[in-house]
């Protein structure tokens, strides 16, 4: 993030409405009448202080699962940058781990304190927080975008800042936080007032819900199980993999399942169960669409624009040079992708604007608590009992609005003292204007994150990147300014919206805001330190990183540098013709966004996606044939047995990316102490293998 993987929708919004259904599934399991009161199920279970809902146990656990989650984020950022929702598997493992503590203490007659839903919340808000930076810390895109490696493939080779683990810690310390203070004060506004339905927080609630009552809690222990099968698998599968990869080209990564043509252009199975695990948990509409775009990039544009050589742009450039094919691969995934970041911008500005607008104009007229949903004829006598119970708690605990206005203010002052040492391209009055305009943008986010389940922190971080990098200008380090600008920016919308989420949460299961927002500060206290360092894990173990063929191509670092580049320099370096292409994929992607939605859900749930068509655009559409396998095989398991499918595949797919993603970590210590596989396993065509053949026989 899908975030965010923060669980946020992370760049793509592929989170939220998918994972909200299956746990809207697992709760219709056991309260099979709306009449049922979830609030008077708990009646018997008492609501700790909030002081008591922050357990040494839950941040313990909130440590172990934010290094597991982190290393998965971080390996999906630096691949293809699809983040799925990670909340199923947070909110599992979590519950598990201090389950299986508690029986353990209770057994010994040690236990103090039982296990509560509130204790399940502050985990999930301190992991989804933690890992979320691995996402809005841009390792696998701003950041990254500044450095030498990266800079090396595009026209300007000059405006770079190298990744240094100390500068990352303490860039992400001063700018992580100024979001959660940004929309702070209008908690109850937002979760009360306006009830924002924020789907993926609901999900997450109506699963933790589930998983503390008896038959949520029986059906969780079955899911661990499985889950924990599919996780071994999943590891010892990549040990498998790691023996034959001596080289590179090398190893079951470079299988040519398609044949040794289509290879060549991206198209093979690299058997990868996190992309197999990412499919089965992201929409259908998603994987078709991140494969549509690979046969329309890979199988028939970048071939017909092949045989354009020595006329559109020069013969015999290098594979990752600007000025050639790699030039339309980068700008045209990049129109694609301002195309439908800048209409989904409009679209939830729109949608926002709108919603205020009914709560303004129908508030007097009904004198109750207004809703997103007007047609119900709610009063203030016919709130049910589970809502007034949860705004009775909701409003125990209060935040002082002076500590939300003064958090701000200091930390702003801090950050606009620090970060131009950090970055001196990027002057004090750049970050004062942003921290100006922060709070509205970062409000705006998290009220169509509310609405929609789409949160467009990238998209407001693109015009960052324009905005500040043009008034820069070239000479004065525009694109560093821009790309750090984005960062700033990125982090204060993308927390904002995280941390109204984890209220929304805290809401349905009853737990303080106070112990949510100081899980999240927590979280992101953990996510400054632990993400910069498995960032450099990576970093330092795989050579190639960021490079266009690696095992970690890191797309969005050269497509935000790129970006940088557009709004210092213009269109002036662009090759032939790859100007007009962008006009038309960039109206495409508009015009294909329309068309969705005017056709409604029902209608237009077949119509791709821009944004998940433009990622194969640059990186190959391998990836995509992973993730359309794992859909194949959950599309087979749905027909078979929806119920248990329902119940078991998001712990199958959780068990699939988790073990390979932690597989990353003795992967990296084995490359950083230089111990490399004994095998190479590559495939060759039959006429050049006679040719080796020969050539070893002579």
């Amino acid at each position: 993030m899908a975030h965010n993987g923060n669980g946020e929708t992370r760049e793509t919004g592929f989170d939220g409405i998918g994972e909200y259904e299956q746990v809207q599934n697992q709760k219709n399991m056991e309260f099979k009448e709306e009449e049922v009161s979830l609030e008077r199920v708990f009646m018997s279970h008492e609501v700790l202080p909030w002081r008591k809902q922050l357990t040494l146990r839950a941040l313990a656990v909130s440590l172990c699962l934010s290094i597991l989650f982190s290393f998965i984020v971080m390996k999906l950022n630096l691949t293809t940058g699809i983040i799925p929702s990670l909340n199923v598997s947070a909110g599992l493992l979590g519950f598990f781990f201090v389950k299986t503590w508690t029986k353990l203490l209770d057994k010994s007659g040690m236990l103090r304190q039982p296990f509560t839903r509130q204790e399940n919340t502050v985990i999930q808000t301190c992991v989804v927080a933690s890992s979320g930076i691995a996402f809005s810390g841009g390792f696998g895109s701003y950041l990254l975008g500044m450095s030498e490696l990266v800079a090396n493939q595009t026209s300007d080779k000059s405006d770079i800042k190298n990744p240094s683990l100390g500068w990352i810690i303490g860039f992400l310390f001063v700018v992580s936080f100024i979001g959660l203070f940004s929309v702070l004060p209008l908690r109850k506004i937002m979760i009360i007032n306006f009830k924002l339905t924020y789907p993926s927080g609901s999900a997450t609630a109506n699963l933790i819900n589930s998983f503390h009552t008896p038959e949520g809690a029986r059906l969780a222990k079955k899911q661990v199980k499985v889950l924990g099968k599919f996780f071994t698998f999943s590891f010892l599968w990549g040990l498998f993999q790691w023996f034959y990869t001596a080289a590179d080209g090398c190893g079951f990564e470079s299988f040519p399942s398609l044949g040794l043509r289509a290879y060549q252009y991206r198209f093979y199975f690299d058997f990868s169960t996190i992309y197999v695990g990412v499919g089965m948990i992201c929409p259908y509409i998603i994987n078709v669409s991140v494969l549509l775009g690979g046969i329309l990039s890979w199988g028939i544009m970048w071939p017909l624009i092949e045989k354009k050589e020595g006329q559109w742009y020069p013969p015999n450039l290098h594979n990752t040079d600007m000025n050639g094919i790699q030039g339309y691969k980068v700008f045209i995934s990049i129109a694609l992708i301002l195309g439908d970041g800048l209409y989904n911008l409009f679209k939830v500005l729109g949608h926002t604007l709108t919603g205020m607008y009914k709560q303004i104009r129908d508030r007097p007229r009904e004198n109750v608590l207004p809703v997103v949903d007007q047609n119900s004829s709610s009063s203030p006598t016919q709130i049910s009992y589970d809502d007034h119970r949860r705004i009775q708690f909701f409003l125990k605990d209060q935040i002082p609005t002076y500590f939300a206005v003064g958090g701000y203010v200091a930390i702003a002052a801090v950050s606009i003292i620090t970060v131009p040492h950090i970055f001196p391209q990027l002057k004090w009055y750049h970050i004062l204007v942003i921290y100006l305009f922060a709070p509205s943008l970062a409000f705006c986010n998290a009220y169509g994150c509310g609405l929609t389940d789409w949160s467009l922190a990238s998209t407001y971080g693109k015009l960052a990147i324009f905005a500040i990098g043009a008034w820069a200008g070239a000479s004065h380090g525009g694109v560093l300014a821009g790309l750090a600008a984005c960062g700033v920016m990125m982090n204060i919308v993308s927390t904002a919206s995280d941390l109204m989420q984890d209220f929304k949460t805290g809401y349905l299961t009853l737990s303080s805001p106070r112990s949510m927002f100081v899980s999240q500060i927590i979280g992101t206290t953990m996510g400054c330190v632990i993400s910069p360092c498995v960032f450099w894990v990576f970093y330092k173990a795989f050579k190639g990183l960021g490079k266009p063929q690696s095992e970690y191509p890191a797309p969005y670092a050269i497509v935000f540098r790129n970006m940088a580049l557009l709004g210092v320099e213009g269109f002036s370096s662009l090759p032939e013709h790859c100007l007009l292409l962008c006009y038309i994929f960039f109206g495409s992607a508009i015009v294909i966004n329309l068309i969705k939605d005017l056709m409604g859900k029902k209608r237009g749930w077949f119509i791709p996606l821009p944004m998940a068509m433009a990622i194969p655009f640059y990186i190959g559409p391998y990836f995509a044939i992973d993730m359309c396998v794992g859909s194949l095989i959950l599309f087979v398991w749905e027909k078979m047995n929806k119920a248990k499918a329902d119940a078991f595949a998001p712990a199958v797919a959780s068990g699939l990316i988790c073990g390979d993603g932690i597989w990353t970590l003795p992967a990296s210590i084995l490359a950083i102490f230089g111990v490399k596989p004994p095998i190479c396993m590559k495939f060759l065509s039959r006429t050049t293998n006679a040719r080796v053949d020969a050539f070893l026989g002579s």
